[in-house]
This record gives structure tokens, sequence and C-alpha cells, in this order.
């Protein structure tokens, strides 16, 4: 009974090593194959990480600066060049300086962070020059990425391009859509609020802007528009006292 028990512990190292010999004979091949894709879809991530993404992210962040700069300038004066809007999107030289076009970073760049910003510049742009639809269309492809207060901003943005074109359902829920992006955010929310409940009366919505305006009241108590007196001055003048 010790011999054979002695025996077969000894036989079955020798079985299961044979056991594998057969499998790898047998699915060799395969195996292979399978390891190659793995290393090509591993190489193919960091080549196009590294060799292709990281240097595009790179050159479009370098190109946008300038364009950048120049809007920032344009954002802050009321008084706004037609001209000078146009190289914002289309590029050209200002002051001896060299500026690509955000549309050109958007179409060359595309799946950067900075085609993604040049969208929400375009839009605001076109907004400017009053060709509507083009707003929308750059404000729609725009990914605040979680960056609330600009994002809240792109959608009072498409709010007012909608408003221009008289779509009053889209518009009212752009402005709506800015106040709720994040709660937490009073000085972006009740100012949305306060557009949106604007807006309302504006288009007749008597109901809905009396509505917006107790909610900036109610969430909103320290906000500036209601310590100022205003809401409660729209509140009125829709019917509605203390």
């Amino acid at each position: 009974m010790a011999d054979k028990q002695t025996t077969t512990a000894a036989v079955e190292p020798m079985d299961v090593v044979q056991r594998a010999k057969g499998f790898w004979e047998k699915n060799s091949k395969m195996i292979i194959i399978i390891g190659s894709v793995v290393i090509i879809v591993i190489g193919s991530y960091f080549s196009y990480k590294y060799l292709y993404q990281q240097p595009r992210e790179q050159k479009s962040s370098e190109l946008i600066f300038p364009a950048e700069k120049l809007f920032d300038k344009i954002a802050s004066n009321p008084i706004y060049n037609k001209d000078t809007v146009n190289i914002v999107l289309n590029g050209g030289v200002l002051g001896g300086t060299n500026i690509t076009g955000l549309l050109k970073i958007i179409s060359s760049y595309s799946g950067t962070s900075s085609a993604n910003r040049a969208e929400y510049i375009v839009g605001a742009c076109y907004l400017q020059i009053k060709e509507f639809d083009k707003a929308i269309k750059h404000l729609k492809e725009f990914d605040a990425n979680g960056a609330y207060q600009i994002e809240s901003k792109a959608y009072l943005l498409l709010g007012h391009a909608y408003a221009e074109k008289k779509n009053t359902d889209d518009a009212l829920s752009y402005y709506k859509k800015a106040a709720s992006v994040n709660d937490k955010d009073e000085a972006s929310s009740s100012a949305a609020l306060y557009i949106a409940g604007m807006y309302a009366e504006n288009i007749g919505k008597t109901k809905e802007a009396i509505d917006l305006f107790q909610q900036l009241k109610d969430n909103y108590p320290n906000s500036s528009v209601v310590q100022s007196g205003e809401a409660d001055k729209y509140l009125a003048r829709l019917g509605v006292t203390k």
C-alpha cells in the first residue's frame, strides 16, 4: 500500500507537466495571438496618448492662447469691433501678433481641451455678431466637464440665442437649466433665476415668473437680487405682495 501511494505521488506531478505541455502544444498559437493583441492594444494606447494626443494638446494650447486673450478683451469691453470678433473666429494679425482662428483649432485639433474651450468662445462670438444658429451649434458642442459656473454661463448664452430667435420655450428652458446646474452656487444660480423670471414675465408666463422669483427668494435670501429688493419688486408687479 505504501509503495503504491509513493508511486502515485511521484507520477501525478509528471502527469500535470505532461498535461500542461499538451495544453501549450494545442493552444500556443492562440495564446501568442491573444498576447500579441494585448501588447498591440497597450502599445497603441500609449502611442496615441504620448506620441499623438499629448503633443496635439500642447500645440493646440499654444495656438489658442492669443485668440483667448483677445476674446477676454472683447468680453470685458461692451463696445466690440466686428472685425476683431472675426479675427478670433478666423484668425489674422493684430498688433503684430499672429492669431490662429478658433474655427481652425476646432477643426484641426478636435478632441483636445483647447478645441473644447474654443467651442464655448466661438458660440459666444457668434452670439455677439447675431449669428444665432451658429452660436447654438457651437455652444451645444461645448462640454464644461463639471465646471459648474462655466456650464451655467453656456446655458445662459444658449437661452439668449434662443430668445433672439423667438424660440421662447427653448430660451426659458435653458435659462432654468442655468439656474439648476449647481444650486449651491448662490451667485450663478440666483442670477440665472432672476433672468429666467424676467424672461418668463416678458413672454407672458406670469405664473411661471412668480414661481421663479419665489424660488429666488426662498433659496437665495442672501443674494444681491433679493437683498436689493429687486425680487420683491417683480413679484409685486406680478400681483404678489409680502
